[in-house]
């Protein structure tokens, strides 16, 4: 490959994969078009598909994107939170934040689900992108409840996928009425309680547990 086409292929990747989230929000993840997108990115077809295979490998990489954006929010935020808020409703307050772009992802990716409940093979891709990201998250969530000097009393996976349950579901509904419900606030005002009804205290010292080794990419 020439060496001007591989410095590019970062570049017109990334034009593509914005150009996809704007359009998918835009028209919805069945009805765009991969012409639509080419345009909407400044590209030709030839340029899409030496990137990507067809429209669901591009909510994929999409996903993988979001997915990355979430984990190193995450990361930070955790890090950033100051010793008096690692409490279950300092921790609340955390997992309540909602960036303002974060509607057109939740209107990409609901309509991917609803595609992937249909679809087994589009389900059982779906769910491994998933399991890769809830297992971030309950990394992350074990994290700063050892820092606040709390365990989980259920297993992290199960709470994970609660946390993500609470957040999309809440999303739903603050996206359809973001006057009686702004988003976030189901977090802010269940989390706390549900924390501490699954976690118990450790007695120890609230510095970080030893890193585990990470899991191959």
């Amino acid at each position: 490959m020439p060496k001007d086409v591989s410095r590019r292929r970062p570049h017109t990747r990334a034009a593509v994969l914005k150009a996809a989230l704007e359009v998918f929000a835009e028209h919805g993840f069945h009805a765009a078009s991969i012409e639509q997108i080419c345009e909407r990115a400044g590209f030709t077809r030839g340029a899409y598909y030496s990137n990507f295979a067809s429209k669901e490998a591009l909510f994929l990489a999409l996903f993988d994107e979001h997915s990355e954006r979430i984990v190193r929010r995450l990361a930070e935020s955790i890090d950033a939170l100051p010793a008096e808020e690692h409490t279950p409703a300092g921790i609340a307050r955390l997992a309540s934040r909602v960036e303002p772009e974060e509607r057109d992802w939740y209107l990409v990716s609901t309509e991917f689900t609803l595609h992937a409940i249909r679809d087994p093979q589009a389900a059982w891709v779906l769910a491994r992108h998933d399991a890769r990201l809830r297992a971030e998250i309950a990394r992350g969530i074990e994290l700063v409840l050892h820092r606040a000097g709390r365990e989980l009393t259920v297993d992290a996976d199960r709470f994970a996928r609660m946390i993500v349950a609470l957040r999309e579901g809440g999303l739903a509904q603050s996206y359809v009425e973001p006057s009686a419900l702004p988003p976030g606030t189901l977090e802010r005002d269940f989390l706390a309680p549900l924390l501490e009804s699954c976690t118990r205290p450790t007695g120890g010292t609230g510095q970080p547990p030893p890193q585990a080794d990470q899991p191959p990419a």
